[in-house]
């Protein structure tokens, strides 16, 4: 038996025995989704996994089985029984071949042989005991109420990935079990609001409260720090009727002369709630218990924080359950909404959502410039009082002194570098940099679109709402760049971002995962987004900490840090602790300094035209952790003997299209995509050489052979063609030199055919039929990678 009859035969009858999907509220679920697969390039992405069965029993997932076909070993599947129970937090986990049957118990650790498949009443029970104390009972009757209550799947269109399910059911047992102080962190881009929204709609519809008597249903509040988020996040609770929705905004509060409390989800920002009429703020008309659950977005932003306004409306209502959303992991500058919320209840990382094929993957370019720092000397010309002597580094430029030339090289050099087609953000130093910088992308931009490019800041007001609105659309392409200094960092929804650009230090681990995270958002045809680095914020890749576990809380006993005055907790200075300044974000601020005092210096000729660059790609390795190319090359190098022999070998291969394709494949599920590839091409200088000189040269020390010199020694075997036959070969080896192996697949055949002949019928005619002409094409590309041709 294979396995698809052992499934049929055997498992599934003995499933069906036990009464999964027989007994009222069971469920069988076959080929059940966990990842979609890293994605590799070419709109190609790994293997994605799928779960052989899930069983579902009262709305949840409680058990998963890996199957095998019956004359496998009965636990060869364990490890990816044991994997795909911890991805979708199960606890009890099966694999059988259909004779025999292996359980394991995730939670105590405990495995070995059943004889049956449990009933879904008797592995209920496994997995939730039914309690016997008087609180405990109450706990799972309101676990069991919330979770009785479906998702809201839009029509069928939305189904939870396995770690949104994890989220909301580890948010609902908080719930069901008193918790008043929630925190997730998960990804940006991993859905976030989608997974606020389910909570939501399963409370309202279990009429869960603060008493917790089902008498009526929730109020809840919807907190965030800007308009843009507020709105995204109205949108996004559109399932829920209309009149159950109110946003609350000054305007509509001063028209109606009130407050609204009329509905059950309330939307607003905390600017809003904190400016009530004469310095009394609009969330102190509302009672303490008005809400009873609060959702916090992106609450690292300093809402849990002892001294800020967001901390004042969170303790004014206090009684509510209050659940925390965030990116972030804990980090130093975010330990005190840690310390406020607590530990995550569920945490879902960057780099399991590329790796799972979540999220975008991403390359960065480091760019290195003569100009990344400055010293004066005499021959340039100065406006205000600098410095002789001292070196100006990044930190300094365009916050104390500006240098108009090595703005507009930066710009100029990355502009060339990206598809200017491509949506991108890029982030200054100031709001005034912003606009410079806005103004020479629009110089030096291809586009005559006057709307190519604009500046998104603080002080852009309503107008730079309407440009961020333009620039998500995904069905809009104009405006195409957006310059930032601090307010794009977060909250910007744009699937289709391909490019960030970095013009300003970003000293903050928390700030620069906010930023990478703008570009993760999946969308059709993005394989990766690329990070152009001129401030060496990479370094950041090389933190230990970068996406690894939480820190602990500094202080003893992980209470709030100490005051950043006095260093003393509690204070002893009796002074509120500075909050970093909006726009450079540093403590004190270093931005405010006027524009008259500026330094302004204007280059001399001779430097202009000397100013350089150095782009440096950076490889990453199949985990997904940063490494440097001579660890990549290295970690290539131990890798290739898995996927061929010897050099022999690997020519035979390389020698036929389809055997071509698959080593590709299999070396982009390895993780060696052919983007990295290429940029391992251009690292060793063999960039008008094949690919299969690359792989050559890393497993056998080769020498590079340019594609030119392989395509004309190739030639000599023209003879044994016809003329037409001749004179096609001749036209696919120029395609090949000038733009690589590509060219030679047999997918591009038919591209090649209309380009050389205008149309296959006419192409048919000169060279005879498809199999023929397909035949002729991949025979001659022996002749290629044949060892004797090259000496």
């Amino acid at each position: 038996m294979n396995e698809a009859q052992t499934k049929h035969d055997l498992i599934e009858p003995a499933l069906r025995a036990a009464g999964w999907g027989v007994v009222e509220g069971s469920r069988l679920r076959l080929e059940f989704p966990i990842t979609k697969g890293r994605l590799i390039g070419q709109g190609r992405r790994a293997k994605p996994l799928f779960a052989d069965y899930v069983l579902e029993y009262k709305n949840r997932h409680i058990g998963v089985i890996e199957a095998k076909k019956r004359d496998d070993y009965y636990t060869q599947g364990l490890g990816q029984a044991k994997d795909y129970a911890e991805r979708l937090n199960i606890r009890f986990t099966y694999c059988t071949n259909g004779l025999k049957i292996y359980s394991v118990d995730m939670q105590k650790g405990v495995e070995g042989d059943v004889l049956i498949f449990p009933s879904p009443d008797e592995l209920w029970e496994m997995t939730y005991p039914t309690p016997i104390d008087i609180e405990k009972v109450e706990i799972a009757n309101w676990k069991q109420r919330l979770f009785a209550i479906p998702f809201e799947d839009r029509g069928g269109t939305w189904q939870p990935r396995y770690y949104q399910q994890n989220a909301i059911a580890k948010v609902l047992e908080a719930i069901a079990e008193k918790r008043d102080r929630i925190l997730l962190t998960l990804a940006t881009g991993t859905g976030k609001t989608a997974i606020a929204f389910q909570v939501a709609w399963k409370l309202f519809h279990a009429k869960w409260n603060l008493r917790r008597d089902g008498s009526r249903r929730p109020r809840i509040l919807f907190l965030a720090d800007r308009n843009i988020l507020a709105d995204q996040a109205f949108n996004s609770f559109n399932a829920f009727d209309e009149d159950a929705l109110v946003r609350i905004k000054p305007s509509e509060i001063k028209k109606a002369g009130r407050i609204p409390k009329n509905g059950s989800v309330f939307f607003t920002i905390f600017q809003t709630f904190m400016s009530g009429p004469n310095d009394s703020p609009y969330f102190g008309e509302y009672p303490p218990d008005f809400f009873d659950f609060i959702i916090i977005d992106e609450c690292h932003r300093g809402g849990a924080n002892d001294e800020s306004s967001w901390r004042a409306i969170m303790e004014y209502f206090s009684p509510a359950v209050q659940l925390g959303l965030t990116a972030t992991p804990k980090r130093d500058v975010n330990v005190d909404t840690y310390h406020y919320f607590g530990e995550p209840v569920y945490s879902y990382k960057l780099k399991e959502g590329i790796n799972d094929g979540f999220l975008t993957p991403f390359k960065v370019k480091e760019i290195a410039t003569t100009l990344d720092d400055y010293t004066y000397t005499s021959d340039d010309t100065v406006e205000g009082d600098i410095e002789e002597g001292r070196e100006y580094t990044e930190a300094d430029f365009n916050r104390v002194i500006e240098i108009k030339a090595r703005e507009e090289y930066r710009v100029k050099l990355f502009m060339d570098l990206i598809n200017q087609n491509q949506k991108t953000l890029v982030f200054c130093a100031t709001q005034i940099h912003a606009a410079a910088v806005r103004d020479l992308i629009n110089q030096y931009a291809t586009s005559i679109n006057s709307n190519y490019c604009h500046r998104v800041t603080a002080d852009d007001g309503k107008i730079g709402e309407r440009h961020l609105r333009d620039f998500q659309d995904n069905e809009k392409s104009i405006p195409t760049i957006l310059t930032t200094s601090q307010k794009l960092s977060t909250g910007v929804d744009a699937p289709e971002i391909r490019n960030i650009v970095l013009m300003r230090p970003i000293n903050s681990m928390v700030e620069f995962k906010q930023i990478v995270g703008r570009g993760t958002r999946l969308f059709d045809g993005k394989d990766y987004f690329t990070i152009y680095d001129f401030v060496d914020a990479h370094n950041h890749f090389q933190d230990p900490e970068w996406d690894g576990e939480p820190i602990e809380p500094e202080g003893e006993g992980g209470g709030p840090r100490p005051c950043n005055i006095c260093g003393e907790h509690p204070c002893l200075c009796e002074k509120p602790e500075p909050e970093p300044c909006s726009e450079c974000g540093n403590v004190p601020c270093v931005c405010e300094i006027s524009s008259k005092k500026m330094i302004k210096v204007t280059l001399s000729d001779h430097k202009v035209r000397e100013i350089d660059s150095m782009i440096k790609t950076s490889f990453w390795s199949p985990s997904g952790k940063p490494i440097s190319a001579i660890e990549f090359i290295k970690q290539l190098f131990d890798d290739l003997p898995a996927f061929f022999k010897n050099e022999s070998e690997l020519r035979k291969i390389w020698s036929l299209p389809s055997t071509r394709r698959k080593l590709l494949t299999d070396l982009s599920e390895k993780g060696y995509t052919n983007s990295q590839l290429e940029d391992l091409q251009h690292l060793i200088h063999g960039e008008d050489s094949d690919l299969f000189d690359v792989l050559s040269y890393v497993a056998y020390h080769k020498d590079l052979v340019p594609r030119v010199e392989r395509a004309g020694k190739a030639k000599i075997y023209l003879h044994d063609y016809s003329k037409n036959q001749q004179e096609f070969l001749n036209f696919v080896l120029e395609q090949y030199v000038k733009q690589g192996v590509s060219e030679l697949d047999d997918t591009k055949l038919p591209d090649l055919l209309e380009l050389k002949y205008q149309a296959i019928a006419d192409a048919k005619r000169e060279l005879g039929d498809i199999k023929s002409i397909r035949d002729t094409f991949v025979k001659f590309q022996e002749h290629l990678y044949e060892e004797k041709m090259i000496s």
